[in-house]
């Protein structure tokens, strides 16, 4: 089992000294992967739903500090060796593609081939509204976003004509020299789900119990298989906050395995930077070295 540590550029950590050592603490305690959330702008008074929380809005109704996420895994990348580095997840067809592209493949070359890129569709209007962005569009320009970049990575000339993007011999350069970053998609819907399966090489529910992942899951690999692509290649990452807590460990463990589960990621505990930078040392020491 892999175990990824959430929202990492949010509150003091999006600021450098607190980035570092919960970077640094994070990869000695032997964590996977540092995973963080992406909002370029959030609106005072939206209107938009969370679709995350109870309440419909987001903790500290958006005011929270948060850092961009590929600038932000840029300066822990400096400072760590082994650690990965994932967005989850970046808005995607509220950004430029091209440009997601280069930023994407010069942070993959400068880590290590250390970049995760998860992408989703997003859910708040207002940011996308600031950000002169389709809203209505979104889940079309995700899709073409993925093969757009996907193509740039991976071919030294790139010819592409769709609904959103034409390219004419463009070229990219740095790129990964595998010629590709894992790209996770993420959502709690069945839309989400075959869409991780016809192009993602994972998926990431943010939320849902295990019986409604147990079907996402079963989603994703029917699309794949119809795509004709390999269900078993898919990767599947999981938001679990029990699996903090000593008491609720090893039952929450144990089902995720049962499920297939190849990555648990964790919320922090706390926003306290001394005592979350202790959780992550602990957690290391009975969880992940035993593991």
């Amino acid at each position: 089992m892999k175990f990824g540590l959430w929202y990492t550029a949010v509150g003091p950590f999006a600021f450098p000294d607190r980035a570092t050592e919960l970077a640094v603490s994070a990869e000695r305690a032997g964590f996977e992967s540092l995973w963080t959330g992406d909002h370029v702008t959030v609106p005072a008074g939206y209107s938009s739903v969370y679709p995350y929380s109870d309440t419909g809005r987001m903790a500290g109704d958006g005011a929270v500090p948060m850092g961009e996420p590929l600038i932000w895994f840029a300066h822990v990348a400096a400072v760590t060796s082994r650690i990965r580095l994932a967005s989850g997840v970046l808005v995607l067809p509220q950004r430029e593609p091209v440009l997601v592209a280069k930023q994407a493949a010069t942070l993959a070359v400068l880590s290590g081939e250390r970049l995760i890129l998860g992408t989703g569709i997003g859910w708040l209007a207002e940011e996308f509204e600031a950000l002169g962005a389709d809203f209505p569009g979104r889940a079309r320009r995700h899709d073409e976003y993925v093969a757009v970049m996907r193509a740039l990575w991976s071919e030294p000339e790139v010819d592409f004509r769709g609904e959103f993007v034409h390219l004419r011999s463009a070229r990219l350069s740095p790129r990964p020299a595998s010629g590709s970053i894992p790209v996770i998609i993420g959502g709690h819907t069945e839309a989400s789900a075959r869409r991780a399966g016809r192009l993602g090489d994972g998926f990431f529910p943010a939320k849902g119990s295990p019986e409604e992942l147990s079907h996402l899951f079963d989603v994703a690999r029917r699309a794949a298989e119809q795509a004709g692509r390999d269900p078993a290649a898919l990767e599947f990452s999981v938001h679990d906050p029990s699996v903090a807590e000593p008491e609720a460990r090893e039952q929450a463990l144990a089902r995720w395995r049962d499920m297939g589960v190849d990555r648990v990621i964790l919320s922090p505990p706390t926003f306290d930077p001394d005592r979350l930078v202790e959780f992550v040392g602990r957690f290391g020491a009975e969880v992940i070295s035993r593991d």
